[in-house]
């Protein structure tokens, strides 16, 4: 029987809401020492407490040399869990024991110190997972190879990009040999090419037998990568066991419901992530839905019709370059296509948006989808304003119906399957002899 590598016993983290700790002198303490008596039964009754659980009696054992992924919506858990397994914050209640070296990678830049260079950087790491010097400096040049960073590998990492700090922090963790690797979605802030690289050295680190925690919402990594998936919900685990059952739960859980699959008021912000730049929303979406070339409101389709993606928003202040883009995803969240609102030149008239309620159509032309499922997301953003992300807002069903006098009505299983022209030239005597 394999040792365990972690194991998580009745593990709970609770935080109030609603307060910021004021820094406080010693003074400040000994006075609310001496006033505590007076205050209890004011201040600290039940009722005036706001609590939030971000774990809830969380339970589970990791074997050595297993891969695990955690999974589950914004805000259930994960990040919480993975901070604690790696003794960057203390538990409420319970436990979290962790055999061997643990390399995190939780977000942009974890464990590096701005002032210090790459270099000193990767070395550091190296010291605090025990590691000697020499064993550092014998992979040294791959790390560096690997994350592209060759020309800026003295310079201060606080001038670094996010995507280098990225490449770097995971080169060092994958490259230094931890025994426990815990890796958070951080890795989706590098470009495609860096990503690809990244989930075939993680392949790399499964195969060499090392335990890994990996969380992630590409569904595909986690469907490649790991043997055993947990979903979390609001802190607490709903699903432990076998990737593909557990993957198959969790997308079940994100269908947008029954009816014309149009989302608004609650139900939108249920699926609504923000990202504020400047202290305050100047926009936002009001309603998402799908509709046929008649305006019906509907979530199947034929592949003879035209369909629309519907958006409406609202914008609060004026805003310039304000962009509307729609992504159509796979069930495991590969992106199969992408639309902008600025594709279509007409739009370009609207780089300076007034204030006031605006409906845009996006238009997917017949002929276009094979016959399969299909989720959408929308985005609104206007750069370093303000992000608002819609998250699976669309999903509709397209059955494949072939073409004018063709004799195929089968789409292969594929997402995409246009109608594409087709030249038939007859190959002259000499080359077929030839061929």
């Amino acid at each position: 029987m394999a040792e365990l590598a972690i194991r998580v016993e009745a593990l709970g983290k609770r935080y109030r809401l609603g307060r910021l700790e004021p820094y406080r002198t010693l003074r400040d303490a000994l006075t609310s020492v001496a006033a505590a008596p007076f205050r209890r039964s004011v201040e600290e009754t039940p009722a005036r407490r706001e609590w939030l659980w971000a774990l809830d009696d969380i339970s589970f054992e990791v074997a050595e040399g297993e891969v695990l992924g955690l999974i589950g919506a914004n805000g259930a858990g994960k990040t919480t869990l993975l901070r604690i397994l790696s003794r960057i914050t203390a538990p409420t209640r319970g436990r979290g024991v962790v055999a061997g070296r643990v390399a995190s990678l939780l977000e942009v830049g974890t464990g590096f110190h701005p002032e210090l260079t790459g270099r000193d950087n990767v070395y550091l790491n190296g010291i605090i997972l025990g590691m000697q010097r020499r064993e550092v400096a014998a992979k040294f040049d791959e790390i560096v190879e690997f994350a592209g960073v060759g020309r800026f590998i003295d310079t201060p990492v606080k001038r670094y990009s996010s995507g280098m700090q990225v490449r770097l922090a995971f080169s060092v963790a994958a490259h230094l040999q931890p025994e426990v690797l815990l890796v958070d979605e951080v890795l989706a802030v590098g470009d495609a090419e860096f990503q690809r690289r990244s989930l075939g050295r993680m392949e790399n680190v499964t195969r060499e037998g090392r335990t890994v925690l990996f969380v992630s919402h590409n569904m595909t990594a986690i469907r490649k990568l790991c043997s055993r998936a947990i979903l979390l919900e609001r802190g607490r685990i709903v699903a432990d066991g076998p990737t593909e059952s557990v993957l198959d739960r969790y997308l079940g859980s994100l269908t947008t419901g029954t009816g014309d699959g149009t989302l608004r008021g609650a139900e939108l912000e249920q699926r609504e992530r923000l990202h504020v730049f400047q202290d305050r929303v100047l926009f936002r979406a009001t309603e998402i839905g799908l509709q046929d070339a008649g305006g019906e409101r509907r979530t199947s389709f034929s592949s003879d019709e035209e369909i629309v993606v519907s958006i409406a928003y609202e914008v609060l202040e004026p805003v310039t370059n304000l962009q509307v883009i729609v992504h159509l995803h796979t069930e495991d969240g590969e992106t199969i296509l992408r639309s902008e609102l600025q594709d279509d030149a007409r739009s370009r008239a609207l780089y300076v948006v007034t204030p006031g309620s605006y409906r845009v159509h996006c238009r997917l032309p017949a002929s276009l989808f094979g016959e399969r499922r299909f989720l959408g997301t929308v985005h609104l953003i206007c750069q370093d304003v303000q992000h608002a992300t819609y998250e699976r807002v669309l999903e509709f069903d397209v059955a494949f119906m072939g073409y004018d006098g063709g004799p195929s009505v089968h789409s292969g299983g594929s997402y995409l399957r246009p109608q594409l022209v087709w030249d038939v030239v007859e190959a002259p005597a000499a080359a077929r002899s030839a061929g």
